[in-house]
């Protein structure tokens, strides 16, 4: 019987486990090298917002601390770290993956981290070979580079984009934005694109503009929630990079809009006056995607409102 769980890894899998486990009734400590949870995906107004919403449940986040060893003879009894010691009587790596590539290594061009390198149609660097899902690279249109990034929805279009050119039907792909969401604890979470501290690692000249309200008008007598957004742009020129959003309410598919217009190459000079519907049961007539624009661009005139 278990009693005790440590969750090494701070990604969506190991906070997801972490979460169900504690549900169940188990003692959960989740570990992680960097000093934040999701910390690839979320800047911190958004992950701490998580972080404390764990702690409230009763999980313990030990953070900022590297797994040296695993304690126990024949079966585990706990996991030692560089900063201290946590029993457990089961350990569950999420600490990701490599790509299997080894079938075709000797003989294909492989990415950065092992994957085979494809182009838009998904060919290898051998035209007659096609490689999809986590063992193949994809366009990062918000890097502008080539980039690995292992979600199923890529793994998807990878796998119809190579059938259609095996088939003898030319279709390329559009590229990704690494689009994903999750929610834990009531608390939802959807990110497209670049977070500021993942743009900054990249080496981009970027800013971001936060905005948060309520997802009704303040007229609606029902429970109305606020929703928090995080835009990163590009200074040079205005193109939009990255989107987070996090909130009780789920607006997660706004992250869809974003994903596109990062796609597209919208610009934050244009957010302000994007067609979004509105009626009061669902949104607001200016609302935060708009409000996000429209405060950015005011801060641009110097004028206030």
């Amino acid at each position: 019987e278990f009693k005790k769980v440590c969750v090494l890894g701070g990604g969506y899998i190991g906070v997801e486990l972490a979460e169900a486990f504690q549900r169940l009734g188990l003692e959960v400590t989740l570990i992680d090298m960097v000093d934040r949870i999701l910390a690839g995906y979320f800047d911190a107004p958004f992950s701490d917002e998580l972080k404390n919403r764990m702690e409230e449940h009763g999980i313990k986040l030990a953070l900022g601390e590297k797994v040296e060893e695993f304690l126990g003879e024949g079966k585990v009894s706990g996991v030692k770290t560089d900063k201290g010691v946590y029993d457990a009587d089961m350990v569950i790596c999420a600490v990701g993956f490599r790509p299997n590539a080894s079938l075709g290594a000797d003989h294909l061009k492989l990415y950065q981290n092992g994957a085979y390198l494809v182009n838009r149609k998904q060919q290898t660097s051998d035209p007659s070979v096609y490689a999809i899902g986590d063992c193949a690279s994809l366009y990062d249109n918000a890097r502008g580079r080539e980039n690995y990034i292992a979600l199923a929805t890529n793994a998807v279009r990878s796998g119809v984009v190579a059938g259609h050119n095996i088939c003898g039907t030319p279709v390329e792909s559009l590229g990704v934005q690494g689009s994903s969401a999750l929610g834990i604890y009531g608390y939802k979470l959807a990110c497209t694109g670049l977070s500021l501290a993942a743009a900054e690692r990249e080496g981009m000249d970027v800013s971001y503009e936060d905005y948060e309200d309520t997802q009704f008008p303040a007229f609606m007598e029902v429970e109305n929630p606020k929703v928090k957004i995080r835009i990163v742009y590009k200074k040079e020129d205005k193109k939009i990079v990255g989107c987070q959003l996090g909130s009780s309410y789920d607006a997660t598919a706004i992250i869809h809009f974003f994903s596109l217009a990062i796609q597209k190459g919208l610009t934050m000079p244009e957010l302000p006056l994007v067609d979004l519907f509105f009626m009061p049961h669902f949104n607001q007539p200016y609302n935060y995607v708009t409000r996000t624009g429209l405060n950015w661009l005011n801060k641009e005139l110097g004028l206030k409102g």
